[in-house]
């Protein structure tokens, strides 16, 4: 009768070759199997083969695959646990950090069903602060739009977004549980200029309600504001529950190891 390990097929577990091939055998472990959740061949909830079948088939000893893959928990990309051996995690949605992005576009690729509640849309005077982000004067009237996007019906994002009337002037006519503020403005003319001030913060009573947190639960609290040409056109508030969202930057650098 086959093994476990021999029922697997070895060429299935073939770690590439290539640039790659001097690193450390338990970083191209990590490597192998993070290529396989986010090609989709090893899916949420899929079972990774036991630590001793992994051993042979890399080659290796079992100790170089179980702190791969205790890393990769650590990470977040699997679950281990005790007597259940190792599954792939739900994957946590991640916000892309240094670009700017449609969270509509994003739930999509992932697979997941976009919806938006609309909470708040008006025109307003600003206050000072508001007035400072837009680089107008305080008291201008501007318009605001407090959205909660949901994936799958769960709440991940609260956006609270204040905008030039001078560069979206039918902001308030739009419907933005089909498309989203991100969308609508960037039909307008393209965005030439973010900022992203990132913190840590515990929310208050409302935010809670709107994200369905509990009571000690903090969150990422994103501000990011928007320029079209010299004019400030947007800043907006984008707050995610800390444990259900992640954010994630990738930048390019060149030989000299600066961007």
């Amino acid at each position: 009768m086959a093994t476990s390990a021999q029922r697997l097929r070895k060429k299935d577990f073939e770690l590439p070759s290539g640039p790659g091939e001097a690193r450390p055998l338990g970083e191209r472990i990590k490597a192998f199997v993070t290529a396989r959740i986010e090609s989709g061949d090893w899916p949420e909830g899929h079972h990774v083969p036991a630590e001793g079948d992994l051993a042979d088939l890399f080659g290796t000893a079992r100790m170089t695959v179980h702190s791969a893959l205790k890393e990769l928990a650590a990470e977040g990309l699997l679950e281990r646990r005790p007597g259940a051996g190792t599954r792939v995690a739900a994957r946590k949605p991640r916000a892309a950090l240094m670009e700017v992005r449609n969270i509509q576009d994003e739930i999509i690729e992932r697979g997941h069903r976009h919806t938006a509640k609309v909470k708040h849309l008006a025109a307003e005077a600003c206050d000072l602060a508001i007035a400072t982000e837009l680089e107008v004067p305080p008291g201008s009237v501007v318009y605001h739009s407090v959205i909660v996007h949901h994936e799958d019906d769960r709440p991940v994002q609260l956006e609270s977004r204040y905008v030039s009337p001078a560069f979206a002037a039918q902001y308030l006519e739009q419907d933005f549980r089909q498309h989203t503020p991100y969308k609508y403005l960037m039909s307008l003319g393209p965005l030439d200029e973010v900022e992203h001030v990132i913190q840590a913060l515990m929310p208050d009573a409302t935010t809670r309600t709107h994200l369905a947190m509990g009571g000690d639960e903090p969150v990422l609290h994103v501000r990011r504001r928007t320029w079209s040409g010299s004019s400030v056109v947007s800043t907006a508030r984008l707050v995610y529950p800390g444990s259900r969202y992640s954010l994630v930057g990738r930048q390019r650098v060149g030989a000299s190891g600066r961007p």
